[in-house]
């Protein structure tokens, strides 16, 4: 019986002791979560938090443990779906880290908390740098489009540009023949600006974001026999020509090829830019190959001399990460659905875009 009476008691210890623990894990979860829910600081840090058009909730709470304004992602977005209080606003909030998580939440939903003074300049993959001068200007009046264009096109400025940023080569930017020396590298993105940036912030905050790009793919970029104003120049190329991201690596393949065997390159975009000014109709761009122009690549054999538009992320990687083919031609259906056919040979290519109806007389 003594054995019994202590088996017995040994087994309420153990008992004990595992609702003992069960009881300090589910108080000590409860304390991670309650601080988790609460302020970082004590308010003295203050941040302008931008939330872009088109962000994600998870981008959002990422940027916000990011700006160590709270502590557990996890936690925030569970409690989010929990209490709906997953709702947002695109534009820029003053934030602070004395607000806790449900203060900051219910800011970033309340769209009158959206910082007024900012502006909100979105430029689209493959805009011109005149078009980017010309929405700045309605944005910031006190700047023409052609003050602007003047100051992308100013040796003097390029210069210190160049001396900031490792991707800019004075050298290649010094072409006088050049339309816009910084077409290219105005990077296409959503930007929040403060309505008294100067035209100076304003070029920085677009360059800034193609040096992010530029860093993520740098070993890309250092590694490619093409320097970094020719492969901007073939992805502008690129993402003029395409008409789907998946096609853009298959494209660059296609030059890439026509480079090697020292074929021009023969694109009808680059045509489009050579006409400028006086591009109206985009029949203009196969109808007027012979355009005297350094832009156009039936005339000039390689690259042309500078970017035509300002490419996204996807085309720089199609350029970087190209497709490996046959192929020395391709044609869209423009009539159609807009799928691109490519061929080997020219014969091919005519027979395709003489079914395609793309025969231009």
């Amino acid at each position: 019986m003594p054995k019994k009476i202590k088996k017995t008691s040994r087994g309420k210890r153990i008992l004990i002791l595992v609702l003992s623990i069960l009881i300090l894990a589910i108080a000590g979860t409860g304390v991670f979560v309650w601080q988790s829910l609460g302020a970082t600081g004590n308010g003295s840090t203050t941040i302008d938090f931008e939330i872009e058009e088109g962000e994600t909730f998870d981008s959002v709470l990422s940027n916000l443990k990011e700006e160590g304004l709270i502590s557990s992602v996890q936690i925030v977005d569970l409690y989010a779906k929990l209490t709906s209080h997953d709702q947002y606003f695109a534009g820029t909030f003053e934030l602070n880290d004395g607000m806790s998580v449900s203060e900051l939440l219910e800011t970033i939903a309340d769209e009158t908390k959206v910082l007024r003074e900012s502006v909100t300049l979105t430029i689209p993959e493959g805009t011109w740098a005149k078009e980017i001068a010309a929405s700045i200007s309605e944005l910031f009046p006190q700047y023409t489009q052609s003050d602007i264009l003047a100051q992308w096109n100013d040796l003097d400025y390029l210069s210190e540009l160049a001396a900031d940023y490792s991707f800019l080569n004075l050298e290649d930017l010094s072409n006088s023949e050049y339309n816009v020396a910084l077409e290219g590298y105005l990077f296409p993105e959503t930007y929040f600006l403060d309505m008294n940036s100067d035209l100076d912030t304003i070029t920085r905050t677009l360059l800034d974001q193609f040096g992010k790009i530029y860093e993520e793919h740098q070993s890309e970029f250092e590694s490619s026999e093409y320097s970094v104003h020719e492969l901007v120049t073939l992805a502008s190329i690129v993402q003029f020509e395409a008409g789907s991201v998946r096609d853009m690596p298959t494209i660059a393949g296609v030059f890439y090829n026509r480079l090697r065997d020292q074929m021009n390159l023969e694109s009808s975009v680059t045509v489009c830019y050579a006409l400028y000014d006086e591009f109206d109709d985009p029949k203009d761009c196969e109808t007027r190959t012979d355009i005297e122009s350094p832009y156009n690549t039936y005339l000039n054999s390689g690259l042309p001399i500078g970017p035509i538009l300002n490419p996204g992320e996807d085309a720089l990687v199609a350029v970087l990460e190209p497709e490996t083919s046959d192929y020395y031609f391709f044609a869209a259906d423009i009539n159609g659905d807009g799928t691109v056919h490519y061929s080997k040979t020219y014969e091919e290519h005519l027979a395709i875009c003489e079914e395609l109806g793309l025969i231009l007389n």
